[in-house]
């Protein structure tokens, strides 16, 4: 099941939640009695937890006539990221003199997840504008990661019983501004400007998806930049999931971007970072597609 935030474009005051057909072509949307303007999606899956999904729609809607927001607009807490999870991307950016977690000439490839976060206010949507913030930065890079969805919360969660734990997958780019990764010697900042998460098209149900062999690519002016597969992660979902819950109570709705491979802006020689006009298309296998237009502002 593909779950969807959007709004109609005749009637933009209100965020609603919905069922993608199965051709695509529509949404069937859900009457929920609640301010969906943050949760978006995640009301939907508090339901399904209580056991209270609606089985009927209310409404159905043709594609054309919504814009769809990010699945979950305004998550409750950082999104949680992992850094170098790919062995090609660790080797490129742990040699690339950008990266304070390597020490020394061999240290490139983590011997545990690197983890991170971006905060909420960050999240857009697709066809959303991404801003390249030109009096803080213009070494702005794209970073294709296939993104978890935390379903039933928990804490100490083994790596057994992680995949019961993930209610639906969706697609982040983790835009970053290289020079400030680089400046703090950590990755937050850089991460973290506004509009430097979008996130979508929708959530896809976990059930709907083998986490062990998901195709991800990234183009960037139809140029093919990225391309890998969920089996080539340093660091597999069920090991992530224990990571980061063997201290932190996870719960429903809580993000989780799984890493990004080779082939970043960074990674060329010059470096390919965005500029304004760009238009960076995320394509994740059984999932959708993400793109999103650079625009320059202050």
């Amino acid at each position: 099941m593909k779950y969807a935030a959007f709004k109609l474009l005749n009637d933009p005051s209100k965020t609603r939640v919905g069922a993608i057909s199965a051709d695509g072509k529509s949404v069937n949307e859900y009457q929920l009695d609640t301010d969906l303007s943050e949760d978006g999606v995640v009301a939907l899956l508090r339901l399904e937890l209580a056991g209270k999904l609606p089985t009927q729609a209310s409404a159905t809607h043709e594609i054309s006539a919504i814009r769809l927001l990010a699945p979950i607009p305004r998550p409750r807490r950082n999104i949680f990221c992992v850094g170098k999870n790919y062995f090609e991307h660790a080797k490129e950016f742990g040699t690339s003199g950008y990266d304070s977690s390597t020490s020394k000439p061999g240290d490139e490839i983590p011997k545990d997840p690197i983890i991170f976060t971006k905060p909420p206010e960050s999240v857009i949507g697709t066809q959303d504008k991404v801003v390249i913030p030109k009096k803080v930065s213009v070494d702005i890079d794209y970073e294709v990661e296939l993104t978890i969805v935390i379903g039933k919360g928990g804490k100490g969660i083994s790596q057994a019983d992680a995949m019961k734990h993930v209610w639906a997958y969706t697609i982040i780019n983790d835009v970053t501004a290289r020079d400030w990764q680089q400046r703090h010697k950590q990755w937050f900042l850089g991460k973290s400007f506004d509009t430097f998460c979008p996130m979508g098209p929708w959530v896809v149900t976990a059930d709907e998806l083998d986490h062990q062999n998901i195709p991800v690519k990234c183009f960037v002016n139809g140029e093919l930049r990225q391309s890998s597969n969920s089996k080539d992660l340093i660091f597999n979902i069920p090991k992530l999931i224990e990571t980061i819950s063997a201290g932190i109570t996870l719960y429903p709705g809580d993000i989780i971007a799984t890493g990004t491979p080779a082939g970043v802006g960074l990674g060329f020689k010059p470096p390919k970072y965005l500029k304004a006009g760009d238009v960076v298309r995320l394509e994740v296998d059984g999932v959708g597609v993400l793109e999103n237009t650079m625009v320059l502002g202050e």
